[in-house]
């Protein structure tokens, strides 16, 4: 499929957007791992997180609601899952397939899991050494680095681990893991990564320990069925604060997003470059806390992206490189390497996508820089596959003279159905 964007005066209006990915595959698994009826309102019905209701209902869960406005989930307890009778598909889903395969360390029997020819590309070992070093035994591509993987499951013992990696789904895996192992299972990260399995865990009624960035949990720990309430993905509404910010005559309000503090680099950026950003209704639901998103366009100036800053906003960097281009000097995003190994390699499509519009930017080793502001044109860009590269371009294409045309878009609804339409919906 085929997008077409055309320059618009301004982003105005009050927009509701699908819940927050994240948490919504958080809310599937562990709710799974439950005793009783967990219902999840606001699950992101779309690619990713329903490659995780696939998996489990493979692994004997039953799921009431599937692409309704509430989930039920009925969870089996810790070790009440059932073996599957055919291989479990992540689809492109790399949090499915690598938190799946955390839940499936701990099960006395035998699973394969695969995903798609993106997917099987990517790196599981950062998941995969730990839990054999657990205690369970795993078989894979590439030393087990890559997918499909066979795994077979038992009795695990807790371990000490640190990650020389920030992020979230190592961590989560490792986690989820320790709640079916005997023992303390402690976890070690270079820098706070998104934290929404910590936080729906204690919700849930699990006593999680966290101190900084060491988190321990007691394996045999048995999350409480809950009702939760999913708030809209910031990562989906970074499109649209970026397209209000780099457009001339734009005023939005986002209702009731997740602004969870390890999702909230991009706004702290932003802010630091000069935008017009504001919560309002700050309230806490679940462990979590959301608010409206009010947004103006105004000058920006450039920033220097990098460190510890960048597991917080890891998923808006390729939509932050589209507003570096309408922003005064030059913006330097460093320590980016991590996004090599996405569903493509969003360092170099981001860069080959902007230059075809004739924005100055320039691939580093570890990163791009991006020189500002420039006039974009409007022509015809690649998606690579990749939802966020799709979406960052059609951002661009909110500013650039003439048509823009994203070929591939159709992978948008990995994580954002119905972009199209509330871009829109909204655009003046």
């Amino acid at each position: 499929m085929d997008l077409r964007i055309n320059k618009i005066k301004g982003l105005q209006g009050e927009l509701e957007l699908p819940g927050d990915k994240s948490i919504s595959h958080r809310a599937a698994i562990i709710g799974a791992m439950s005793s009783g009826k967990t219902t999840a309102t606001g699950f992101l019905n779309t690619g990713d997180c329903l490659s995780t209701l696939r998996c489990l209902s493979e692994l004997g869960i039953k799921i009431e609601g599937i692409g309704g406005e509430k989930l039920a989930i009925h969870g089996r307890g810790l070790h009440g899952f059932k073996e599957p009778e055919d291989i479990l598909d992540a689809g492109n889903s790399a949090t499915t397939a690598r938190l799946v395969t955390g839940l499936l360390s701990g099960q006395d029997f035998f699973s394969t899991i695969t995903g798609d020819d993106s997917l099987r590309q990517r790196p599981m070992n950062r998941v995969t050494d730990p839990l054999v070093r657990m205690g369970a035994s795993i078989w894979g591509r590439d030393k087990a680095s890559r997918l499909p993987l066979a795994i077979r499951g038992g009795r695990l013992s807790g371990i000490r681990y640190t990650s020389s990696i920030a992020s979230a789904q190592i961590k989560s895996a490792l986690i989820i893991a320790g709640l079916l192992a005997d023992g303390e299972t402690t976890i070690t990260e270079p820098h706070l990564s998104r934290d929404h399995t910590e936080r729906m865990l204690r919700f849930m009624g699990v006593d999680i320990s966290i101190k900084g960035l060491l988190i321990s949990v007691q394996g045999g720990s048995q999350p409480k069925a809950m009702d939760v309430d999913i708030p809209a993905d910031i990562s989906s509404a970074a499109f649209f604060i970026a397209g209000a910010l780099i457009t001339g005559d734009s005023e939005l309000t986002i209702r009731q997003v997740g602004v969870n503090q390890t999702r909230t680099g991009m706004i702290d950026v932003l802010k630091d470059m000069g935008a017009d950003i504001m919560f309002d209704r700050m309230s806490m639901k679940c462990q979590e806390s959301r608010a409206d998103i009010i947004v103006k366009s105004g000058r920006l100036k450039n920033a220097r992206i990098s460190g510890d800053i960048i597991p917080r906003l890891i998923d808006e960097i390729p939509v932050l490189a589209v507003v570096a281009t309408q922003a005064e000097g030059q913006t330097i995003f460093d320590d980016i390497g991590e996004l090599r190994v996405k569903e493509t390699d969003r360092i170099k499509a981001i860069v080959d996508g902007l230059q075809k519009m004739g924005a100055d930017v320039k691939e580093i080793d570890d990163g791009f820089i991006v020189k500002g502001p420039t006039p974009l044109k409007g022509c015809q860009v690649e998606s690579y596959g990749d939802h966020r590269i799709a979406m960052a371009m059609a951002i661009a294409g909110l500013v650039a003279d003439g048509e823009t045309t994203i070929r591939g878009a159709e992978c948008m609804q990995v994580s954002f159905p119905g972009f199209e339409k509330v871009l829109q919906r909204a655009a003046k």
